[in-house]
């Protein structure tokens, strides 16, 4: 590769380390060309796949200000630049790695840390953001439909000329359907993130 060429694309690599959410590396050693079609398809357009060259993307990584261990640029690679849902980009790599062996998946970079095989399975199993959101408005849903049966009761009774109650105000109401929506929200947010331990010199001795 020419130097003018080789320069290009460690820029092009450099600037999809930078804008991308989390990066995974693999080995596609064995994948025939439709394979590799396949695996593109699964990840969508907001995840690019590319083969790479090893020296050239151990500068890019350099240049990004991401540290790559050695390990991971071994053997012929290619790259996943997930800037998606990294979620949903890790279950594609997952399912296809199932079904087809030669998919070797070496480990990453996750939030700006080196992640293993194994942490990136644990990304996979879990649950996508659009699955969270969805279960947040549907927890909303039910809190606020809970509280307009309560002010159409309060309606329905003022209407009828009955007397109101003075504990069952609206307003604490409206502040119950926001605190528990807030408290739903919390324990989405804290399902959704994934608990990645540090990768230190130490941890790799002990593996």
């Amino acid at each position: 590769m020419a130097r003018p060429d080789k320069a290009a694309a460690v820029a092009e690599l450099t600037e999809d380390f930078r804008t991308a959410n989390a990066t995974v590396l693999t080995e596609y050693r064995g994948l025939s060309v439709t394979s590799m079609k396949q695996l593109r398809r699964a990840l969508g357009s907001t995840t690019k796949y590319s083969v790479v060259k090893n020296t050239l993307t151990k500068i890019a990584a350099k240049d990004a200000g991401v540290d790559l261990s050695p390990e991971l640029l071994q053997g012929p690679s290619a790259v996943a630049f997930i800037k998606g849902d990294p979620i949903n980009a890790a279950k594609s790599l997952r399912d296809f790695a199932k079904e087809n062996p030669f998919l070797i998946i070496k480990g990453g970079i996750y939030e700006g840390k080196a992640i293993t095989t194994a942490e990136l399975m644990e990304l996979a199993n879990l649950e996508s953001r659009e699955v969270l959101l969805a279960k947040l408005a549907g927890a909303m849903k039910g809190s606020l439909a809970k509280a307009a049966r309560v002010f159409d009761a309060l309606r329905i009774k003022m209407e009828a000329g009955a007397p109101v109650v003075a504990a069952a105000p609206a307003a604490p109401v409206e502040t119950a359907v926001v605190e528990e929506a807030a408290a739903v929200e919390t324990e989405v947010v804290a399902e959704a993130t994934p608990v990645v331990e540090e990768v230190t010199p130490e941890t790799e001795e002990k593996e």
